[in-house]
């Protein structure tokens, strides 16, 4: 994903964040959301509150503690300070909050005084409707109609917006009787002797002319228990009831995979495809809360003995969305997938190229990538078949558009006054230097990029053999794929460095630094045998390892940055797809040195791996030090542990049977995944150390 170049979205800096879809709110620590900041209640890419404050007696109460108690809900304890009249931690000031469709917040005021105590309670509103791209910037000014219209006697806030074809509405309701001053819900709190008061604010949100509701939480809402707070909602019960159950000895292995699993379920959207709906994650929390391609497709593979739904609903959603046409201004052409799509004003009224945009150039041999995995863990002739059409214009985009000059590589240029200059995974300003610093220029071919390429023409010619019967296609692919590595292990390969250019740049020159998207190209088999030793032997050098993983470029190159988003950070999900290709080709101790290491660090940031982290030496920094604005959750970074676990059993599905060939670290202990989805049926595997057993699962999945 692209930086987002806002540092005050991360959760080192002391954001509350919680979720449910495409619903988020960020706050500060009170549970506030102050004026002119970047945080808010968002909806569709849309800000619906810029301004949700508490106070009493026009004072900010006192953090005691707050944090998220799940995904979607989050709890705030403060005290009073020094009134006029009353010392400071006389009350106890609550919050309580549940985000899902808009928002549902329980305010809750005790006394802890023996005689009657009165205080003024406000709640301050307003709702700015930005789109986020706009609350990014942190500098814009709407051009639509902005009104307000309250109704006093139901204590109800109403705000909306309208601006040519976009419209949305906030209402803010309290269930206790509030005088309406400004944009302010007004209390005037009468409290017993250690007596207490408390009241609901329901936030309804409209997009256009669907109104949605905030989530029903009235019993858990209602309740000041904080352990009550933490039964799951039935939506997540659900999902844990689906996904296979962990066990292992090592017991920060069960803290990672149960922290992923909720994490996972938290990023979750849902897509109406012809009429029907599928689930498949997010790319990331706070500003990256829709489907990516690249993002999608890559969590979905990842997670795909998980719960191959997503999977599916990432295939379909996604070749719903398919290009159609050559729009130079959204980087579209026929049969590419997508990059991301938005659904706020800018997008919605065509002023940025996101509904949705294409700046993408491996996502299309990454769906069919997907594809074939899916169908090779699940066996569903049916869906491949439905998806055959999608397919097809996928291959051909590969050759006719991704091809840009009929070299035989796909190369990207953005065409769009607003595209991406970089549509690889490392898609930041400038990720593609020479080793003394040069900026390359494009079109440029990069080399992982070709690598998935010839990936998706073998597992799709697999496909076409098997499934589509089409056995003249099968052997063109074929073809294409064995040409295609020929040609590529000639002109990529650096052969006084021992290992590959990371991409041609515009002038067809080899860009000569040492980067992690080599560890790709094993991952996507086009290396020879005989030259991946030397490559894992690059990966594993002192400028590349930093003891917590594989740094995106080496140490010794001029445009090294350990703080620079790709050019010497280290990113889980791009380590799990080097673990994945160390595995192909053999490397079992190095994919688990990497995955123990990584291991290691979730257990520095609460049991949940960050998007990217700095490529510091481990020796040097001790512990893992987050990159300032990564996002967090992140879904591919969420789904990583998934697939270092698979990793580990060597677990592999072919002609309808799972195989295990296990090579289980000694940290790890034994390790158990009971209920493991393939095959439209369960399996339980145990392993530890290189033995292991599958079995028919016992336990039952909806």
């Amino acid at each position: 994903m692209p930086e987002s170049g806002v540092t005050g979205a991360s959760a080192e800096s002391g954001w509350v964040q919680v979720l449910e879809g495409s619903t988020f709110m960020l706050s500060d620590a009170r549970g506030d959301v102050e004026a002119g900041t970047v945080a808010g209640l968002f909806h569709d890419d849309t800000r619906y509150l810029s301004k949700f404050t508490l106070t009493v007696d026009d004072e900010p109460p006192t953090v005691l503690s707050s944090g998220t108690v799940d995904y979607y809900s989050a709890a705030f304890f403060m005290t009073n300070p020094d009134l006029d009249g009353l010392p400071g931690g006389s009350l106890s000031i609550q919050r309580y909050r549940f985000v899902g469709g808009g928002l549902n917040e329980v305010v809750v005021v005790e006394s802890h005084v023996d005689r009657p105590v009165r205080v003024r309670v406000r709640l301050s509103c307003a709702a700015d409707f930005a789109d986020l791209f706009e609350v990014k910037q942190q500098d814009f000014a709407k051009r639509g109609r902005l009104g307000a219209a309250h109704d006093q006697e139901d204590s109800c806030l109403l705000f909306g917006y309208e601006h040519q074809g976009f419209s949305a509405g906030t209402r803010v309701h309290s269930t206790e009787p509030a005088r309406i001053e400004g944009d302010d819900l007004l209390f005037d709190v009468e409290l017993r002797p250690r007596g207490t008061w408390k009241t609901r604010i329901r936030i309804s949100v409209r997009a256009g002319d669907q109104v949605l509701e905030p989530i029903g939480e009235e019993e858990r809402a209602a309740s000041m228990a904080l352990l009550q707070w933490r039964e799951e909602s039935k939506v997540l019960q659900k999902w844990r009831g689906e996904v296979p159950d962990f066990e292992a000895d090592w017991d920060l292995l069960e803290l990672v995979y149960d922290k992923s699993i909720v994490d996972l379920a938290a990023l979750r959207l849902y897509a109406d495809v012809e009429g029907n709906e599928f689930s498949l994650p997010a790319a990331g929390l706070p500003w990256f809360m829709a489907i990516f391609g690249r993002d999608t497709i890559i969590t979905s593979y990842m997670a795909l003995p998980i719960g191959p739904g997503l999977a599916r609903g990432a295939l379909y959603s996604l070749a719903g969305l398919q290009g159609v046409e050559v729009n130079d201004f959204k980087d579209e052409e026929p049969g590419k997938i997508l990059h991301e799509i938005r659904f706020g004003e800018l997008s919605v009224l065509g002023e940025t190229p996101h509904r949705p945009y294409y700046g993408t150039a491996d996502a299309t041999p990454l769906w069919l990538i997907l594809l074939s995995e899916y169908w090779r863990f699940t066996g569903d002739d049916e869906t491949c078949r439905e998806l055959l059409p999608g397919a097809l214009r996928a291959l051909a985009w590969i050759d006719r558009y991704g091809d840009r000059d009929g070299d035989g590589y796909v190369e990207y240029e953005t065409r769009s006054s607003q595209g991406l200059v970089h549509q690889g995974w490392k898609d930041s300003s400038h990720p593609v230097l020479f080793t003394d610093g040069r900026v390359a220029q494009p079109p440029i071919a990069m080399c992982e990029i070709q690598g998935y390429v010839y990936d998706a023409k073998l597992r799709a010619a697999e496909l076409a053999s098997r499934v589509w019967g089409d056995r003249e296609l099968a052997d063109r692919l074929r073809d294409e794929a064995e040409t295609l590595r020929e040609r590529f292990n000639r002109d990529f390969w650096l052969e006084d460095r021992g290992h590959y250019a990371e991409a041609l740049d515009g002038e067809k020159r080899q860009v000569d630094s040492l980067t992690s998207n080599v560890g790709h190209l094993l991952w996507s088999g086009i290396v020879p045998e005989d030259r991946a030793e030397r490559l894992v032997g690059h990966l594993f050098s002192e400028a590349m390892f930093s003891g917590w993983g594989v740094r995106t470029m080496s140490s010794d190159h001029v445009g090294y940055n350990p703080i620079a988003y790709h050019n010497g950070t280290v990113w889980p999900h791009d380590n799990a797809l080097i673990s994945a290709g160390l595995t192909r080709y053999g490397f079992r101790e190095e994919a688990n040195r990497i995955a123990v290491a990584m291991f290691e660090a979730a257990g520095f940031t609460d049991f949940r791996l960050p998007e990217v982290f700095a490529g510091y030496r481990r020796n040097e920094s001790r512990f893992p030090v987050r990159y300032p604005t990564a996002s967090s959750p992140q879904a591919w970074a969420t789904a990583s542990p998934f697939l270092w676990l698979r990793l580990m059993v060597g677990l592999e599905a072919a002609d309808g049977q799972l195989l295990i060939d296990p090579v289980v670290p000694k940290t790890c202990g034994r390790i158990r995944l009971l209920g493991l989805h393939a095959f439209g049926a369960h399996y339980d595997i145990t392993a530890e150390d290189t033995s292991g057993s599958i079995d028919r699962s016992a336990l039952t999945h909806p």
